[in-house]
């Protein structure tokens, strides 16, 4: 999965930290701070809550953890330490006054994560205000108990979730706990939605569309040249993408050679989120300045692709084709 862009696997918590097994995607956090969790918000101005009340949709009750200070603000979480946790419970710390997040939306949250064994923070993304947005509401991709536990939750929301790396050597140098705080919510797209394409250039290979939106192509005759092809099959309405974005998306790859399709986020059930930092370069190239909604056909040479290098089903020196529709950027 994922053989052409060589990102670490989705489902990952603060990544720089630890790897973890939550059926909820946090991507490496945009700031590093080794400050400690009792560093408060910006801004002290009301309202301020502090709560210990317990999630009521996880299996195993997160206690003994508090939030202080202004909703939607970065928290101040204190707890004693060492703290004992089952893995994967989880607490409402602070409850919200936004907008309700509702099935099917995609939620931006801003997380701290902090040592269970010392309370220091260990990660943030409230620093640089570099939030994730890889949440969408669902319980396909989250899984039953997260989805109980952020479906109807409000904006402003923070909430905890134990977590145990099991690939330290000590449970607790490995043990975090995780506040995130829902700071924005929209209607969560799974294929590329806008205006059709109707100029496409007739040599190219030709994109046919399931029921569902999974994409197969015809290669049409078509022979790859030396030159990166970026062509836009559906222009979507919304935000440009950028070269530093994560973007999420669904996507099918196939060799040039023969039409062989060899990864599809499709086929697997979810998309994909990642950095453009992390991709080969006809991704980079070929994806940053589209806007979100868009479907683009990508057909990479090697020397924006993996060159030499063999990947797994991917022969060395293959010219490669994609179909990426673009669901969202942050």
């Amino acid at each position: 999965m994922h053989q052409h862009i060589k990102i670490t696997p989705l489902l990952r918590l603060f990544a720089t930290v630890c790897s973890l097994t939550l059926a909820v995607s946090l991507a490496a956090c945009g700031s590093s701070s080794s400050s400690s969790s009792e560093s408060s918000s910006s801004s002290s101005a009301s309202p301020t809550t502090t709560s210990t009340a317990t999630g009521s949709a996880s299996t195993a009750k997160l206690t003994g953890v508090t939030a202080k200070g202004t909703l939607g603000k970065k928290p101040t979480i204190s707890f004693k330490t060492p703290l004992k946790a089952t893995d994967g419970a989880s607490a409402i710390l602070q409850e919200g006054n936004g907008a309700t997040i509702k099935k099917g939306d995609r939620v931006c949250y801003q997380g701290i994560a902090l040592s269970a064994e010392t309370g220091k923070q260990v990660q943030s993304t409230w620093e640089a205000n570099t939030p994730q947005c890889d949440v969408v509401v669902n319980s396909a991709s989250l899984g039953s108990t997260r989805y109980d536990l952020f479906a109807g939750q409000k904006i402003n929301t923070t909430i905890a979730i134990a977590s145990t790396d099991t690939s330290q050597t000590t449970s607790s140098s490995g043990s975090y706990i995780m506040a995130l705080t829902f700071v924005s919510r929209s209607k969560a797209i799974t294929r590329a939605e806008g205006t059709k394409v109707t100029d496409i250039p007739s040599n190219l290979p030709k994109v046919t569309l399931a029921s569902n939106g999974k994409p197969s192509i015809d290669l049409n005759g078509y022979k790859p040249g030396k030159s990166l092809v970026v062509q836009t099959l559906i222009k979507g309405k919304g935000a440009k993408v950028k070269s530093t974005n994560t973007i999420s998306a669904n996507y099918t790859g196939w060799l040039a050679s023969n039409a062989k399709q060899f990864d599809s986020s499709w086929d697997n059930g979810t998309a994909s989120d990642f950095s453009l930092s992390e991709v080969v370069t006809g991704w980079k190239k070929g994806l940053a300045g589209q806007t979100v909604g868009s479907q683009v056909l990508l057909i990479v040479p090697p020397d924006e692709g993996y060159g030499s290098t063999a990947q797994s089903s991917i022969p060395a020196n293959s010219t490669l084709i994609f179909v990426v529709d673009i669901l969202a950027a942050y």
